[in-house]
């Protein structure tokens, strides 16, 4: 089936002059949610939602967009939440488990549809939310279950599972909430996006690390039934910070998405392995935002065996609520949305590109023993990014309660007393006296410019500091 191509004036954007993003036109004529995406071979992509129809793709990384044409693979499924390819079949993480979608006579239908796990059949309710992942580096995919209210069904509410290749399914990590969306980071290391909700004051991208707690109690009443200890029973109304000093189970989150400031609904989770076809940012972890309708950028880096990092505004007024987000090796990025819940839009599918003009950003920012090391895209101005009144900060950190997300509270205003530029002019090691472990430290750089004499892209960064280096680290470019 073709579908026709019809751009609206906003279809085809500029980010600073750096991106570009085109509207891809979806299967005329028929009611498509992108809830779903999935790279295939061929240059062809799969799409799936809410209606369990799943269509194939083809022109989509064309230069005319006109003739990308969709055929309809299957039907009838639940709301898939998660869609790879792998061994010639496509393979559906949905409500009731993982199914493999197959081809056997080449017709382009999926004509063979075996189901591997079996996950209790969740209520597809929106506090047991399931998101499923691609393959890990063993061969096993995982999903973040929801758990957002009184327990509802199923076997793992609020519990971090994974699927092996025969069906095999293992509980494993407890205290997930609200999930939005999973993914791994440039090592292979998985993170999820977990929502502002109970026992979460802000949204954020927690690492699920092995053995961990993700930090709701809620869904503890399945540890028995997963033959594991009893989760940790954090104190409401305490700070995750002194919560995670008593019992070291608790993961903190990794990066703070601060709400309100920074998005409210986050949900995708990809890294750039393109080589640097998408731009300077190369192995970093980018995170889609449906409220806002956005791209976000976080820089990760482990310090005394926990992730920490910085979240940077990307790409902004994309076209609905941003769901899927997928980057093919060509630097490709596809983003898809519902339509439902961003102000009356409809769903959506589009590309974006990056054009080749590098934009003049913090690229990184590093914790260091007395403050933090920013590297820049492009040589900054000694005048300017070495005076330490170019830069603002200020901290906070949430409340660690089981009510529904927190204020902004424990307010600091850290001085930065130093800024002193490297010799090559592409990192400046800020000396900053008051940081707070465990506080959300917002660095503003506005008065930094290049040695162009450029403004920044994007002046503002917020750095979750849950851990403060021992030792200095050589930094590598």
């Amino acid at each position: 089936m073709k579908a026709l191509l019809s751009l609206s004036l906003s279809a085809l954007m500029s980010y600073g002059q750096y991106y570009e993003t085109e509207a891809i036109p979806l299967p005329e004529g028929k009611v498509v949610e992108v809830g779903v995406i999935a790279l295939l071979p061929e240059k062809k992509i799969a799409i799936s939602g809410r209606g369990g129809a799943v269509w194939i793709g083809s022109g989509c990384y064309d230069d005319d967009l006109s003739k990308v044409s969709w055929t309809l693979f299957a039907s009838g499924l639940g709301e898939p939440s998660g869609l790879f390819w792998r061994d010639e079949a496509l393979w559906v993480q949905q409500q009731s488990g993982l199914v493999l979608l197959k081809d056997l006579n080449g017709d382009g239908k999926a004509n063979d549809i075996e189901k591997r796990a079996d996950t209790g059949d969740i209520p597809a309710e929106p506090q047991n939310q399931f998101v499923g992942s691609d393959p890990d580096a063993h061969g096993d995919c995982w999903a973040v279950i929801g758990m957002n209210g009184p327990v509802g069904g199923g076997k793992w509410p609020g519990w971090a599972v994974r699927m092996s290749k025969k069906g095999e399914m293992f509980p494993e990590i407890p205290g997930i909430c609200s999930p939005g969306g999973i993914g791994y980071n440039a090592v292979g290391d998985l993170f999820y996006t977990e929502r502002r909700g109970l026992w979460n004051g802000s949204s954020s991208l927690k690492w699920l690390k092995p053995g961990g707690f993700m930090g709701s109690p809620v869904g503890s009443v399945s540890a028995k039934l997963a033959g594991q200890p009893e989760p940790p029973t954090p104190r409401s109304g305490s700070r995750i910070q002194i919560e995670r000093e008593k019992d070291p189970r608790i993961t903190p989150p990794a990066v703070v998405l601060p709400h309100a400031r920074f998005g409210q609904l986050p949900t995708a989770v990809i890294s750039d392995l393109s080589g640097g076809k998408f731009g300077p940012f190369e192995q970093q972890v980018f995170v889609g935002e449906q409220m806002n309708s956005q791209v976000q950028r976080v820089d990760l880096e482990m310090v005394n065996g926990l992730y920490q990092g910085a979240v940077f505004p990307f790409l902004d007024n994309l076209e609905s609520d941003v769901i899927p987000i997928r980057m093919a090796k060509d630097g490709t990025l596809f983003v898809g949305g519902v339509g439902r819940g961003s102000g009356g839009k409809s769903a959506f599918l589009e590309r974006t590109r990056w054009n080749g003009k590098v934009p003049f950003e913090v690229e990184t920012m590093r914790a260091t023993p007395t403050g933090f090391v920013l590297n820049f895209t492009e040589k900054v101005d000694p005048s300017t990014a070495g005076n330490p009144g170019s830069y603002v900060m200020e901290a906070w950190t949430y409340i660690y309660q089981k009510r529904d997300g927190s204020p902004e509270v424990d307010q600091a205003t850290p001085k930065i007393t130093g800024a002193k530029v490297s010799e090559d002019g592409l990192s400046v090691e800020l000396t900053v006296i008051g940081r707070v472990q465990g506080h959300v430290h917002h660095l503003n750089s506005k008065g930094v410019t290049s040695a162009k004499g450029a403004k920044l892209w994007h002046a503002d960064v917020y750095y979750t500091l849950n851990e403060i280096p021992l030792f200095r680290r050589v930094e590598e470019r």
